[in-house]
């Protein structure tokens, strides 16, 4: 038996995350297409071929459902069937969604499990959270109330064929295009000029001393003059060369040089975005320990990480992962919830003490 899942931390009530998984459009928008199976109110069929892990479409029959908890589906799908989970539990900050799909009859291939569960991993990490939160701001009842606050919207759920009651109006959608502001952030390099080497002080040239021959009487037989042979003066330096270092190079332990960073925003939505990172190796050995700490904004969470292992302190969360090969990379990417809409970035991203690029 087969069995693959994932979960995501949401700030968002349980009834809202239930009204996504159950209203047709909205999954539409964060994960396939439904259509309600003729003449049936719990079968579906969920337009899947084409998603990653997925190789047709997806006869699903809804077996078990108790809003806005549970609801469980039995999955049919090219000769496999599936067990397929979705179970929301409320939390303080909002609730958390667990999506687990167990094979009871039939094979997943590797490369197939493995494209299945990280399409469920980024359907509820990135495009489920932007869904809610835009269903969140269209829940809204911009019109002050008599106490002069604005109320929220109950929603209703898709699924259910019950009739609008009498005398609810229906209220306009407010569509709202938020545009996250693009800082620029310049970095400031500073030219370290080495000071200006001292000039080499040559010998001091001293004069050579001349040897005089003292003049003698003439005599009619010359005598055998000593001949002054020249010895070196102590005081002056050796005109001998000295021996110089061999400018071969010395065979030394390689130190690969530090690894680098780059960071990108890859999405954002109302209240949170998605950064990835990735982690160069531009040295000849293995880089097996790295490190990379991003500092947040006040109040921002990471919910979710993928391609690496996380812990959060405060505004500081430090990544770590395998060994990145010699000449190559490797990519990982968060899940930022941020109470400020404006922010669309971290504060700060460092590996190794080094400065991220791109941030």
């Amino acid at each position: 038996m087969s069995e693959i899942g994932t979960e995501v931390d949401l700030f968002h009530p349980a009834e809202r995350v239930w009204c996504a998984l159950t209203d047709r459009e909205l999954l539409a928008r964060w994960f396939a297409e439904v259509e309600t199976m003729a003449g049936t109110q719990n079968r579906l069929l969920l337009h899947t071929a084409g998603l990653p892990g997925f190789g047709a479409a997806v006869d699903a029959e809804i077996t078990e459902r108790q809003e806005p908890e549970l609801i469980a589906l039995r999955c049919l799908e090219g000769g496999r069937r599936s067990r397929l989970t979705c179970a929301v539990t409320a939390t303080a900050e909002g609730c958390r969604l667990s999506v687990r799909e167990v094979l009871e009859h039939g094979v997943w291939a590797d490369e197939q499990r493995e494209r299945r569960e990280e399409c469920y991993r980024q359907a509820l990490t990135n495009r489920l959270p932007a869904i809610l939160d835009w269903l969140a701001f269209q829940q809204v009842d911009l019109r002050r109330g008599e106490a002069g606050m604005t109320a929220e919207i109950p929603v209703t759920e898709a699924f259910d064929d019950e009739p609008v009651p009498a005398g609810r109006r229906s209220r306009p959608l407010l569509v709202a295009g938020l545009a996250g502001a693009a800082l620029a952030v310049g970095v400031a390099v500073w030219a370290v000029l080495p000071a200006e080497p001292d000039r080499a002080a040559g010998p001091a040239s001293a004069p050579v001393p001349t040897a005089t021959t003292p003049s003698g009487s003439p005599r009619s037989t010359p005598t055998a003059r000593p001949t002054r042979t020249a010895t070196p003066d102590a005081t002056r330096p050796s005109r001998t060369p000295t021996a110089r270092p061999s400018r071969t190079p010395t065979s030394a332990a390689p130190s690969g040089p530090a690894v680098t960073a780059r960071y990108e925003t890859v999405s954002t939505r109302l209240f949170g975005y998605t950064g990835e990172v990735v982690v160069d190796n531009p040295g000849g050995v293995a880089a097996k320990d790295w490190t990379v700490v991003v500092t947040l904004a006040g109040g921002g969470r990471v919910s979710d990480a993928s391609g690496a292992d996380w812990r959060q302190d405060g505004q500081s969360v430090t990544f770590t992962g395998p060994p990145v090969k010699a000449g190559q990379s490797r990519t990982f990417t968060f899940e930022v919830r941020d109470s400020d809409p404006r922010a669309r970035a971290p504060e700060g991203c460092a590996v190794g003490g080094s400065p991220c690029a791109g941030l």
